[in-house]
């Protein structure tokens, strides 16, 4: 297809929340519905992980009521689990042959992906070539120790949004995180903003940067990729 671009999704190879003996990984529908809005919309989707190989996905995702349409068309479509279990190594990936990046939350990232040297460097990367770059829930914990060319917080300036700390709250998880996603957003100049209600949907979008606050955002922040792309 002459306007098919080609889309990276990122996910985590972590799977422990900390000490607190439960598992996670990256959340299920911010793959499944990405994954499916943009492959419709004509743009070709590939998987990538820290690791490579199979990309944890946190168990509670995979449960009502947490599940959606697009979960269940994914854990029944073949070539979409044959993806999830054997993502490409994201160091072995040449992100110049993409054009826009998808990062799907999950705690897992906090603890792998957040820290990652070359994961920064592919954010800085694609944010200098105004590339478009969408996250969703825990996503854009990644932008933490991104910089700008002068060495300045990537985020100092920008409006963003991601999963807030009372919705961590609520889901008692927070005392078990390695950061928090909004304090450490905000302490880099970062102009973070989220819904008044928990769960509802919330996108952000400042130039190529495109970020979603929660789950529900999901579709919101993947179709704003997808018009940033056409």
């Amino acid at each position: 297809m002459a306007n098919q671009k080609r889309v990276l999704i990122v996910m985590s190879s972590h799977d422990e929340l900390g000490r607190s003996g439960k598992k996670t990984g990256t959340w299920f529908e911010e793959v499944a519905t990405p994954y499916y809005m943009l492959r419709e919309a004509g743009h070709e989707v590939v998987l990538a992980s820290l690791d490579g190989g199979e990309a944890p996905v946190d168990l509670l995702s995979m449960q009502a009521p947490f599940t959606t349409p697009n979960t269940d068309r994914f854990s029944e479509d073949p070539v979409a689990m044959f993806a999830l279990a054997h993502t490409n190594k994201l160091s072995n990936m040449n992100v110049n042959d993409f054009d826009g990046l998808f990062v799907p939350g999950g705690y897992g990232l906090l603890w792998d992906l957040a820290s990652d040297s070359n994961t920064i460097a592919m954010i800085e990367k694609f944010h200098a070539e105004q590339k478009p770059i969408a996250m969703v829930c825990h996503g854009p914990a990644v932008l933490r120790d991104a910089k700008k060319s002068d060495g300045t917080p990537l985020v100092d300036g920008l409006n963003i949004t991601g999963f807030k700390n009372d919705e961590d709250i609520e889901l008692d998880l927070l005392r078990h995180l390695l950061f928090s996603l909004e304090d450490d957003l905000q302490a880099r100049g970062a102009n973070y903003t989220s819904s008044a209600a928990n769960w509802d949907p919330n996108v952000v979008v400042d130039g190529k940067l495109i970020t979603g606050q929660n789950p529900a955002s999901a579709p919101g922040v993947a179709k704003e990729l997808s018009d940033a792309l056409s």
